[in-house]
């Protein structure tokens, strides 16, 4: 898996706080620009967020380019309907050369397990090949491509969006897949917003587990790693 952050808000903090502060405050958006400072941006940031005026984080944009996923991960990505997706069409793009798939750690690591995943694999990749050999276009041929089958996608979310985005799919609770990408994007926003996200990651981070009964029962582990996490 690569997880790049391919492009951003440029200082998406200060884009932030001046939004915030221009609702507050009947100056001209000019003299509020030439008034904010680096300190205030963050505590100005710090306030906000902690009132919940979260309207204003969706102002701060970010774009990923993601590599080396399944789409068992874009199929749950797409869900999240505040966001721009492009992903690898199987229509245009044929795999009849090269066929790659996703192997979970858990089929990985058991031999007869592996065994029957490459086994499956190699016989999809020979009979989509032949679809496409006789004549079949590669938009029909695809019908019998696993979910297992390797995709790229590029995703822009909003600040506001992002910090949802990684309530959810941080957490335990997530498939395997998403949290791992997930949390790879939220150790490349933190590097460029370190204030909007410091208390980004699983619901956990910023107060009680939201899962109940199917709590992990890692909480304080999981509040420390995230809020170290680089």
């Amino acid at each position: 898996m690569n997880v790049e952050l391919l492009q951003y808000t440029p200082e998406p903090e200060k884009a932030v706080a001046l939004a915030a502060r221009l609702c507050y405050s009947p100056s001209s958006i000019g003299a509020l620009r030439e008034r904010l400072e680096s300190a205030d941006i963050e505590s100005f940031l710090d306030k906000i967020m902690s009132l919940g005026h979260h309207s204003v984080l969706e102002h701060a944009s970010f774009t990923f380019g993601i590599e080396g996923i399944s789409r068992v991960t874009t199929h749950q990505l797409v869900r999240h309907r505040i966001a721009s997706f492009s992903q690898q069409s199987q229509r245009y793009v044929s795999h009849k050369e090269e066929f790659t798939s996703i192997m979970p750690d858990t089929i990985a690591e058991n031999i007869e397990a592996r065994q029957i995943f490459a086994f499956m694999s190699e016989t999809v990749h020979k009979a989509y090949a032949q679809l496409v050999d006789l004549g079949i276009p590669p938009e029909d041929a695809r019908y019998i491509l696993p979910n297992a089958t390797e995709t790229k996608i590029i995703m822009t979310m909003n600040a506001r969006e992002l910090l949802h985005f990684f309530a959810l799919r941080c957490c335990q609770r997530a498939q395997w897949e998403i949290r791992e990408m997930s949390v790879e994007m939220l150790r490349l926003v933190k590097k460029v917003a370190p204030v909007i996200f410091r208390e980004a990651g699983p619901g956990c981070v910023g107060g009680p587990c939201p899962e109940g009964q199917f709590c992990c029962g890692q909480t304080q582990e999981i509040r420390d790693y995230f809020r170290d996490l680089e």
